[in-house]
């Protein structure tokens, strides 16, 4: 699939369950990326049922993400969890090229006069993403920023990115990239409570303003 095809965002029910976008409106037609750039829920949704859930699954594995993920159809927005840092740790292999890292906190210790007691060794998971589909993605990415979603958090330089809301309005995401950092941001309540009590009306569309 290329970022200038065409997909429906419009109503749908799986099992169900009828997921809906931030605003409970719907664009009809439109692009990848389109859908991408205003986090289009029901179109995230079909891509996941067009391609499989599975597959979905896979390529969070060999991206490094190891919570549980469930094959379900709320897989694609997210109502499996994981940590900050595992989902930080797999848009890292976006900005490195493809190749794919273990995120790590200490590098090297070393003791009196500079005597080496410890330096990690290792590479990372190599190459997880082909060249020929980074490309387009990270394209995509950059449009959040420069007009979509996250343009709240524009910088001056190069850099891409996606927003999400979790299930039920418990917590928000930003994780962003450029050729020298990746940065991920969550917004919640350690407990998994919401961040409003009215139902979650005071976040509804924290996607749209992040900042």
């Amino acid at each position: 699939m290329a970022p200038t095809d065409m997909v429906d965002d419009a109503p749908l029910t799986i099992d169900g369950w009828s997921p809906r976008n931030y605003d409970g409106k719907y664009a009809g037609s439109v692009t990848l990326k389109d859908a991408l750039v205003r986090s289009l829920n029901t179109v995230a949704v079909r891509i996941t049922e067009r391609v499989g859930r599975g597959r979905v699954v896979d390529v969070a594995r060999r991206l490094g993400v190891n919570s549980p993920l469930r094959a379900d159809a709320s897989l694609a927005l997210g109502a499996s969890e994981a940590t900050l840092l595992e989902t930080t740790q797999a848009y890292t292999a976006l900005a490195n090229g493809g190749q794919g890292v273990w995120a790590h906190g200490i590098a090297e210790i070393t003791g009196p006069g500079g005597t080496v007691l410890y330096r990690r060794s290792g590479t990372g998971l190599g190459r997880v993403v082909e060249p020929e589909h980074l490309r387009p993605l990270v394209e995509m990415m950059s449009a959040v920023i420069t007009a979509g979603t996250g343009r709240a958090a524009r910088v001056p330089w190069p850099s891409a990115g996606k927003t999400g809301t979790s299930q039920e309005w418990r917590d928000a995401w930003f994780v962003a990239f450029n050729r020298e950092i990746t940065a991920g941001v969550w917004i919640g309540n350690d407990d998994g409570a919401h961040l409003a009590t009215d139902g979650g009306k005071a976040l509804d569309g924290a996607e749209q303003r992040l900042d």
